[in-house]
Order: structure tokens, then sequence, then C-alpha cells
């Protein structure tokens, strides 16, 4: 009896999965393939995304398209990629901020239980940028500054993000007071920063460097353990003496329940197209380095930042009002 019901187990467990490994056989059998990015077009997301997306599209025989969900410091997009169907043609595309908004926000998903990583696309520093105006052209300038004028209001571009991390962790390092000033999004921050509304900005590097190169803004440091290749003559944080490295990622994730098949293509897929010269070039011009690997190396990195960032929030009391 007790072998019968093993039996019958097991071809009920075979015939429910064959729907599933005959999807994996066929994908992409269809298009559009969607690519949600939880921010607007523009940012260094949205630009990873439609670079990838292009490429890929040719490789599968099927359209790419990007859909932006921006909103709720991305967690509008977040929940809508882990939510959707798991059948491969719903995949996000997201930065490291997946793996710290629960810390930060009530949000209703679970990155390690409603999201499968299938591949890290790039990496790229958080920087601290400040208006020529302010005077200083060094992180321990800067520092000296704000002890003898604590309070100064710095950029985000929005509460919890990975540039408010870094910033609050600047200041605690250093032991300087600093006043948040959140954006809904870098655009904005950016174009008061450069109109010198504020002085001093913490945000990703890609849509920065414009400006750093037009002698707009000056860059005291980055956060990455190494100088970005875009950033050579920028320090980092580590180099002007204060104990910070945190790696702003961009990744790739499917819904959990996606079959391995379809996330073994989608891995492979992307590691070809990240090897393109042409693909690289566009990531190296936005301050992004391409990076690639196995699921295996970026379900690691999710985990531990994961961990990092509830560490992080905690210990610099980052929350949303």
């Amino acid at each position: 009896m007790l072998r019968a019901r093993a039996t019958f187990t097991a071809v009920l467990v075979a015939l429910v999965a064959l729907p599933f490994a005959a999807q994996a056989q066929d994908w992409p059998a269809r298009g559009p393939i969607r690519f949600v990015v939880p921010y607007p077009p523009g940012g260094s997301t949205d630009v990873g995304a439609r670079v990838i997306a292009e490429y890929l599209s040719k490789a599968l025989g099927q359209q790419v398209v990007v859909e932006n969900k921006s909103g709720g410091s991305g967690n509008i997009g977040f929940e809508f990629g882990a939510k959707s169907a798991p059948d491969g043609y719903t995949v996000l595309i997201a930065p490291d901020q997946v793996t710290s908004a629960p810390h930060v926000f009530k949000v209703n998903f679970d990155p390690l239980k409603d999201l499968v990583p299938v591949i890290q696309l790039s990496r790229q520093p958080v920087v601290l940028a400040v208006h020529p105006k302010l005077g200083v052209n060094t992180l321990a300038e800067l520092i000296a500054y704000v002890k003898q004028h604590p309070g100064l209001g710095y950029a985000t571009s929005g509460v919890g993000s990975q540039q408010h991390m870094v910033a609050e962790w600047f200041a605690k390092e250093a032991g300087v007071k600093l006043e948040h000033v959140p954006y809904r999004g870098g655009g904005q921050a950016i174009n008061d920063l450069i109109a010198g509304h504020l002085r001093l900005a913490s945000l990703g590097s890609t849509p920065l460097i414009p400006h750093y190169k037009a002698g707009k803004l000056k860059l005291l440091a980055q956060s990455t353990a190494d100088r970005s290749p875009a950033l050579p003559d920028v320090p980092t944080y580590q180099q002007a003496g204060i104990n910070l490295a945190l790696d702003q990622w961009l990744g790739v994730f499917v819904p959990t329940g996606t079959p391995p098949a379809i996330v073994a293509r989608l891995n492979a897929e992307m590691n070809k197209v990240l090897a393109i010269p042409a693909v690289r070039e566009v990531f190296l011009q936005s301050a992004q380095e391409p990076v690639g690997g196995t699921t295996e190396q970026f379900s690691k990195l999710v985990r531990d930042d994961f961990a990092k960032y509830e560490r992080l929030s905690k210990e610099l009391n980052i929350k949303a009002n």
C-alpha cells in the first residue's frame, strides 16, 4: 500500500511538472519579453536594461521591451516583478536597493523568497559630489568645513537608497552632522546641485559624469573598494581615510517558480551579451563596470547584501517616515 501511494505521488508530481518542462523547452515561443525597470527612463538602471534588451532580442529571436514602472522608491516595480507570472516573459532589472528596501520600507515582497537571481549585470560607485562654490576640493576639506558648519544639507535620490546609506555611513565615520534632503529620483537632485540650491549630494555616478567632466561639479569620493575605470582621478572613501566600501550593482531577477531551464538560458545569453565589446563600452561610458557570472555567484551577493543592509539600516537608523 505504501509503495502504491509513493508511486501515485511520483506520477502526480511528474504530471504537474510536465507543463512547466514543456514551457521551459519551448521558451521563448512568443514575444514580447518584458524587462521591468522600477525607475523612470534615463537613469543607470534604464540604460543597462535597454542595451541588454536590444542585443537579447537578436539572440532570442523575440522582441524584448523595457517597461518602466517607477514610484515608491522602486518598490512598485520590485513588487510587480516579484508577483508576475513565473513564465520567463517578465524579467525584473533591479539595483541593489531591492535587497535594502524591506529593511527601510513596509513592502509586499521578499527578495529572498519571491525572486530568483539570474545574473549580475554591472557595478558602479556612489559618489560624493559638491558644487564648486562650496570651496572644498578634498574629502578632508569637506569634513573640516562641516565641523565648522554642522547640518550641511545633502541630496540623494530618495530615503533608504544606497546614496542615503553611504552618506550617513560617511558622516558617522567622519564624526560630522549632515542633513538629508531626499528627492524623488536623481534628475532633480542633480539640477538643484548644479544650480547651487544645494552644495552637496550623494548620488549614483552615471548621470554625474558629464557635469563632472564639464567642471560644473567636483567629485570628492567614490564608494567602491577600487576606483571605477570611468573615474580614475576620484579617490575611494577608503583612500581618503574613511572606512567605507559599497558597490551599487545592477542585476536580473525572475519570479520564484520560473523553470530552472529558463533561468539558465537567460544567464547564458546575458553572459554572451555582456562579452560583446560594444555592450561593454556602453556600460563603461555610463560608469558601470560589466560583471556577468553564474546564478550562484549572484545569489550569494543578493543574500550577503540583504544581511548587510539589514545591519546598516539599524546602525544608521535609516527608516522611511
